[in-house]
């Protein structure tokens, strides 16, 4: 494969990849190394890049456990999620102030997930994957996925429900 034609296949996902490792990593920093590891083992190995059937499933199933490696790694002790890719420019700085509040209260809440449960909703919600295209992606039953997702964004509707309700804990 030449450069040009990996940087064609590659090109369309690679944001994707990022976002992911930035959910699942602390900093833009970290998420830009794991991008850059990533695309890298990619280029190593694109003799056998036509041997898979979805090149983008496979570097997103790549970045995750590059990312999860990462995170149990002694270098990560003091890794956390950070997400803040939210904005709107069309409201009131009233609507703004809560709306980015509103979002930091979800990845608070999401940081609380089991990994699990805020990967398949980073992949779902966020990256907007078919529920087939995850359960390649995570080597998971479809309906597993279905009920995590579920469970998850409950758990976020009710904590988000309640923090509005009743104010800061």
């Amino acid at each position: 494969m030449k450069q040009a034609d990996f940087v064609s296949l590659v090109m369309p996902f690679k944001d994707k990849v990022f976002r992911l490792a930035k959910r699942l990593l602390v900093s833009r920093e970290e998420a830009e190394d794991a991008t850059q590891e990533i695309l890298l083992k990619l280029w190593k190995n694109n003799k056998k890049i036509g041997d898979y059937k979805n090149v983008e499933a496979f570097s997103m199933t790549m970045t995750k456990n590059f990312c999860l490696d990462r995170l149990k790694s002694k270098q990560a002790s003091n890794l956390k999620i950070v997400h803040s890719n939210y904005t709107d420019n069309n409201t009131s700085l009233q609507h703004q102030v809560e709306a980015k509040d509103s979002v930091d209260w979800v990845s608070k809440i999401m940081e609380e997930l089991p990994e699990q449960q805020k990967i398949i909703v980073q992949l779902r919600d966020i990256e907007e994957y078919d529920y087939d295209d995850i359960a390649k992606m995570l080597d998971m039953n479809e309906t597993a996925i279905r009920v995590n997702l579920s469970r998850a964004r409950k758990t976020i509707r009710e904590k988000l429900t309640n923090t509005h309700q009743y104010g800061i804990k």
